[in-house]
């Protein structure tokens, strides 16, 4: 395949911490280049890359994303650092301006300035790379600063940034080492390079060195309409549901009609008219879903769009442990 195949693993799916270690290792043994996981409400999600980190030996080791408004900066920074020795080195940071809902439903914070925060936390994060302090003055951040206690690392973790928007994307190219953003068409996807490269000139950076790995959702199997069916739902799910974000995104990528009767289905939370909404057209642009054959050639053909360094690849709701293994088993003949 012309780029890594990551696997980004839902928490909700396990029951405990370990079996995302074990996971992680039937991954590695697959063939896959890098293990990642989100955090919302559900775990805290260092220990189980802790414990991913501890089982593994080569793959790499990811999280999707921690927002900004969760963690101090110099928090932030001692859990890169942390799990990047724990993992001998094979670890990268992912964050992302987060969301309304999570921000200040679970975080208990205003959803204030988003993408200035972001900026400040990855630059507090690099200060404390480089100089071994948090010390700091922002806009946001003002911070007189303490030592880090111990050695810093020669190569301190990389720095992904999961964002949407093409001021936000412009952001990462400047300020992020990788880019991991979710629910683009292929068309759409190339719009938004355009926008990391605008942010790495910006930067005096070479684009080329930013890890491009874009999210998306499937499911192989031989029963090809329920692959599809859970997939549609997901979908749906996450444009009218996950606050406005993916559902401006894909409206903007030239399907604000579908969006607009998705959202409202949802506002009757009726979740079988917003997934009736959805068309094949869409569906067929946004997720690898029907046969193992049909899902490997999706995948395929998403990683060869230019500038495209890996495909993360999740699971859909209501995807069952065979189907999810399936999927896994039928993407590792692409490593």
């Amino acid at each position: 395949m012309n780029a890594d195949l990551d696997l980004l693993v839902r928490l909700d799916s396990h029951d405990t911490p370990q079996s995302v270690a074990e996971r992680a290792r039937l991954a590695e043994s697959l063939g896959f280049s890098r293990v990642t996981m989100g955090e919302t409400t559900g775990w805290n999600v260092v220990p189980a890359l802790t414990l991913v980190a501890d089982r593994t030996s080569d793959i790499g080791i990811s999280n999707d994303v921690i927002s900004p408004f969760g963690r101090s900066p110099a928090m932030l920074a001692q859990t890169a650092l942390t799990l990047q020795e724990v993992s001998d080195g094979r670890y990268r940071i992912g964050l992302g301006p987060s969301s309304p809902a999570i921000t200040e439903r679970w975080h208990g914070s205003d959803f204030d300035r988003p993408l200035r925060r972001t900026r400040e936390t990855i630059e507090i994060i690099r200060t404390v790379y480089e100089n071994g302090t948090p010390a700091y003055e922002g806009e946001i951040f003002d911070i007189a600063g303490l030592d880090y206690e111990r050695d810093l690392p020669e190569r301190p973790p990389p720095i992904d940034v999961a964002t949407l928007g093409p001021k936000a994307t412009e952001m990462a190219g400047r300020f992020g080492d990788g880019w991991a953003p979710q629910l683009f068409t292929a068309d759409g996807l190339e719009t938004r390079l355009e926008d990391l490269e605008r942010g790495a000139d910006l930067a005096g950076r070479d684009r080329s060195a930013l890890r491009v790995s874009p999210i998306v959702r499937g499911i192989a199997s031989e029963d090809r309409e329920r692959a599809r069916r859970l997939a549609r739902s997901t979908l749906a799910f996450m444009l009218g549901a996950y606050g406005p974000y993916y559902g401006d995104s894909v409206a903007e990528q030239g399907y604000r009609s579908v969006v607009s009767e998705i959202r409202e289905a949802w506002s009757e939370r009726d979740t079988e008219a917003m997934a009736a909404a959805l068309p094949d057209e869409l569906l067929d642009e946004l997720a690898p879903a029907g046969t193992p054959e049909e899902v490997r050639d999706w995948v395929e053909s998403y990683a060869a769009i230019d500038g495209v360094d890996a495909v993360r690849v999740g699971s859909v709701r209501g995807a069952a442990e065979a189907d999810i293994e399936r999927t896994m088993e039928a993407l590792g003949e692409l490593v």
